[in-house]
């Protein structure tokens, strides 16, 4: 199922890339007054980080639980929909450009250290969820085409089958997001206040 569909899940993943590609050049196309807010925002949390300061591990999973949770939810309700193929599109269009201006917000900030600094605190959960993020995708664009093809044009073919698959998908990938949470909660913070002492000795760029 999976070589069938190959040529969506490119389209999918290529979407996301140009998504990071746009995010990362927004950072440069914020005024210098943002670019001074978004520095000492980023400042303040490396500091809080350095110190040790930060919400407990099951607060923070539980936390960034829901937030995917509600990510795969509207994709869910975008692919039952049928007319939500471009919803679908466009969140892995603004997933990309939240990674993209994230990483592109750090860098510009500490140059190679903040290359260091997206290492540790946003590639690792994402190169667990982003995957999730284009399978669920990619069932909830499948699902939607075979709506439109087996039910409202030809008028033959069982849904139930099809929903129960895209529905199975999406709970398997809740299962992942949840290891994505649970990394980003217990793991992620050990990493990221291993590299903020180096953050915090040196001065941001801008």
């Amino acid at each position: 199922m999976v070589k069938n569909q190959l040529s969506l899940y490119v389209f999918v993943s290529v979407l996301f890339v140009v998504g990071v590609v746009f995010g990362a050049l927004m950072v440069n196309a914020l005024t210098l007054e943002q670019q001074q807010d978004l520095a000492q925002d980023v400042n303040q949390y490396v500091k809080l980080m350095n110190d040790g300061v930060g919400m407990g591990e099951a607060q923070s999973f539980w936390e960034r639980f829901f937030f995917h949770m509600k990510w795969l939810l509207v994709l869910w309700i975008l692919g039952i929909t049928v007319v939500g193929i471009p919803g679908v599109l466009a969140l892995n269009f603004l997933k990309g450009a939240l990674v993209g201006f994230s990483v592109g917000t750090l860098i510009n900030q500490y140059a190679w250290k903040g290359v260091l600094l997206s290492l540790v605190s946003i590639a690792p959960q994402n190169i667990i969820a982003v995957p999730a993020m284009i399978i669920v995708s990619a069932a909830a664009i499948t699902f939607s085409m075979y709506v439109v093809k087996n039910r409202l044009l030809q008028q033959k073919g069982e849904l139930a089958p099809q929903l129960g698959a895209f529905s199975s998908t999406a709970v398997l990938m809740l299962i992942v997001f949840a290891g994505a949470a649970l990394f980003e909660a217990y793991i992620s913070p050990s990493l990221i206040s291993w590299v903020t002492p180096l953050i915090s000795s040196g001065n941001a760029t801008i």
